[in-house]
This record gives structure tokens, C-alpha cells and sequence, in this order.
């Protein structure tokens, strides 16, 4: 008897998805110059959002409008880079310092390649930010990324607002842009929490070389 052949389930996308991703990614950056033209922005957009995500975006952006831009920077770089349980890189949980981790930083830059991306020279490709901008960009890879790394991204949620950052808001928003965590998701967010990421330290650069991504036509992204 011959087996029907199976096709992979296409995660499912809303229209509002792209604009969604793409304002997450834009505050999840360090807030320079720019980042008041990015809270316009985000204020905009939660217009088109569904209820569940715009309400956080608003918060966020609230706190961020009423907060001075260099206290707001202070509190960013004491958040994101100062305390390794609120890290931004998806993969750390899952892998840690680990060589596995460096196997999948990799797998993540050939699925930027194929869709032809380019990452900047300081980017990693696990942060965040860089993959809710490819999400926005490429709504169903991108969706599949998020869903792939989601107790990661969910510890970090869960990290935020136990320290009552502002940026829990944001992560929040995240998380209702992506259906609800079924039991083995829940399972595994449970199971990270507890036993943290692996402790093998080893290197990570070059974790692929320069060659290993082709250019995007036009110019990186």
C-alpha cells in the first residue's frame, strides 16, 4: 500500500502579524535617537492589533513616553545585558554557552540565507529583535521560528516581570501575537525554569564563517 505522501502544516498568519513583529522588534532595541519616532509608530499600529496585544504594546509605550531617554537607556543596558536571566538570545535557554548552542545559531543563519537575509557584522541571529524583524518580513518561517523558540521566549517573559520591568509589557505583546501554549510547550517552559540552560562553556565566533551567507540583492538588510 502506498503511503499518502505529508505535507508540513503552514503555521497559520494573520494580516496584522507583520506590522506586529516589526514594531516588537523596533522597541526591543536600544532606545537611541530614534525610539520616540518608534513609540509613534507602535501607537499606530496597536490600532490594527487585536486587543491582547495592543494593550501591552500601549503599556510599554506609555512607560517609555513618561520615562527620561537616558534613564530609559540605563534601565535597558542594566536589563538586557546585566543580568543573564532577562538575556534576549532564544537560543541561550534551550543551550546555554554550549556547543549545541553554536549549532543552532547556525541552523538559524542559513534560514536568514535562504530566505535571502544578511545579518550585520554585530548581530546574532538568535536575539529577539532580529528574529521578530525577519518575522515581519517573512511572516511564516518567521512564525515558525518564534513557535521553535518559545520557552525561551516565554522565560524571558516570565523573567521581566518578575523584576517589573517595563520591557515584561512588550514580551507579553509578544506572546499573544502566537497561539496558546499547548502542554508539552508549557512542559518545557516548566523544565528550563527549573534546571536553567547547560553550563558547558565554549566559544561561539566564528560559530559559521562569513562565506556561509550570501549577500541579500541590493545590500545586507
Amino acid at each position: 500500500m502506498r503511503r499518502k505522501k505529508q505535507t508540513a502544516v503552514q503555521p497559520h498568519t494573520e494580516a496584522w502579524h507583520p506590522n506586529a513583529w516589526q514594531t516588537h522588534s523596533l522597541l526591543l532595541a536600544y532606545p537611541g535617537e530614534q525610539f520616540p519616532e518608534h513609540l509613534t509608530l507602535a501607537r499606530r499600529v496597536a490600532t490594527t492589533l487585536p486587543d491582547q496585544v495592543a494593550e501591552p504594546l500601549l503599556r510599554f509605550a506609555d512607560h517609555a513616553e513618561d520615562t527620561a531617554a537616558t534613564d530609559l537607556a540605563t534601565d535597558y543596558v542594566a536589563t538586557f545585558d546585566h543580568r543573564k536571566r532577562c538575556c534576549p538570545y532564544l537560543t541561550y535557554y534551550a543551550h546555554g554557552d554550549t556547543r549545541k548552542r553554536g549549532v543552532a545559531l547556525v541552523r538559524l543563519k542559513h534560514t536568514y540565507a535562504t530566505a535571502g537575509w544578511r545579518l550585520n557584522d554585530d548581530e546574532l541571529p538568535d536575539h529577539l529583535a532580529v528574529v521578530l524583524e525577519f518575522a515581519s518580513a517573512e511572516p511564516a518561517a518567521g512564525h515558525r521560528l518564534l513557535t521553535e523558540h518559545r520557552a525561551g521566549l516565554e522565560l524571558l517573559r516570565l523573567a521581566l516581570r518578575e523584576d517589573r520591568s517595563p520591557w515584561a509589557h512588550l514580551l507579553r505583546s509578544i506572546s499573544a501575537t502566537l497561539p496558546a501554549l499547548a502542554g508539552d510547550e508549557r512542559a518545557a517552559v516548566a523544565r528550563l525554569a527549573a534546571e536553567g540552560p547547560p553550563e558547558e562553556q565554549v566559544g561561539l565566533a566564528p560559530y559559521t564563517p562569513e562565506s556561509y551567507v550570501p549577500a541579500r540583492p541590493g545590500g545586507t538588510r
